[in-house]
């Protein structure tokens, strides 16, 4: 093999383990991103299920509107 072959080499490599790095980084910023989104989303889920479970007779359906 020539030098020059090899130095193609490692510039190739030497580019792959930058474009690997820089992916491995935007997936785990991903992963904490929809992480934060999953908790937040059981949060409002918890607090939708507490609402309808503390007064499950007076709800907006059975409420008259005011202008009756």
């Amino acid at each position: 093999m020539s030098t020059d072959r090899i130095i193609e080499l490692e510039i190739k490599a030497a580019y792959q383990d930058d474009l690997l790095q820089t992916l491995n980084t935007i997936v785990s910023q991903q992963q904490r991103h929809i992480d934060r989104l999953d908790a937040t989303c059981r949060l409002l889920h918890e607090r939708i299920n507490s609402l309808s479970n503390a007064s499950p007779d007076a709800g907006p359906a059975d409420e008259v509107p005011p202008h009756y």
